[in-house]
């Protein structure tokens, strides 16, 4: 659960636009109240060529979607047009009939590596993280490899619960693509997700002092201080984006579900560089 989706339930629900980072910051809040679900890649993106500008109003969404549907039917199998439509489906969390479309598309081109990428990832979205792992394997190669598909086994393997091949996979990511923020902040979650939460801030700081850090990687930064008992650093990180309000609401949720939790005080136990303390009582 990212901390934006930690929201009071009477606000309006914003349009969905996290990526991969949702999927781990989810088992994050799994690890202490058993939260949300999300998959996704926090890059947001399913390939190269498509359109990378998907709406974000219900409205125009379905009109996007509609149009690269028809566009996708006509000519099944068409890189562009799976790519594109394959994007509007995760924006409505159609994960399933992306994999369907995908695999179409895929099997028509057995040697298009960017479709089998997407296909892997649509399947990471879905929940089928074993056949994501293999797709994904054979969507680049070691002469050849793709930072973006590194980073999504990565985020495939940590929530296989393999943190360390996790871990392995991010390190090269970041050899292809040094600083790349989106791979630093998966790599935040994995340290989060193996319970070293001061090495996870830093990474996460690291991450979101890049130009083009977005709102997805303030958001896990902010989730890993609270997880720290650091609420105030969490909310100044979080109304970087949101109202002071909505802000406030988010890591008050976050703080509340800490507080009924034994999970925490075990990974704060674990971190090697704190020892173990309890958060702040309410006010």
């Amino acid at each position: 659960m990212s901390l934006s989706e930690a929201r009071n339930p009477s606000q309006p629900a914003r349009p969905r636009q996290f990526g991969r980072g949702v999927l781990m910051a989810a088992a994050l809040a799994a690890l202490l109240a058993g939260g949300c679900r999300g998959m996704g890649d926090i890059t947001g993106s399913i390939g190269g060529r498509a359109d990378t500008s998907v709406p974000t109003s219900p409205e125009a969404l379905r009109a996007y979607s509609d149009d690269w549907g028809r566009r996708n039917e006509a000519s099944p199998g068409n890189k562009t047009a799976a790519l594109n439509y394959a994007r509007a489906l995760r924006a409505q969390e159609r994960y399933e009939q992306a994999v369907a479309m995908l695999q179409t598309a895929a099997l028509k081109n057995p040697s298009d590596t960017e479709l089998r990428g997407a296909y892997g990832k649509a399947l990471a979205d879905a929940g089928r993280l074993k056949e994501a792992a293999e797709v994904l394997a054979n969507s680049h190669t070691p002469e050849h490899p793709n930072w973006s598909i590194l980073s999504t086994q990565g985020s495939v393997a940590d929530e296989l619960g393999d943190h360390a091949q996790a871990q392995s996979y991010y390190a090269a990511a970041l050899k292809i693509a040094p600083g790349e923020p989106s791979v630093l902040s998966n790599l935040g979650l994995s340290y989060a997700l193996s319970k070293d939460l001061t090495q996870a801030e830093g990474t996460l700081r690291q991450a979101a002092a890049h130009p083009r850090a977005d709102v997805r990687v303030r958001q896990n930064l902010a989730l890993v201080l609270a997880l720290q008992g650091k609420f105030s650093e969490a909310e100044e990180v979080a109304r970087r984006d949101l109202p002071p309000g909505e802000a406030s609401a988010n890591v008050a949720s976050i703080r509340a579900m800490i507080a009924q939790s034994n999970t925490w005080r075990d990974i704060q136990k674990t971190d090697p560089a704190k020892p173990a303390r309890k958060p702040a009582s309410r006010s």
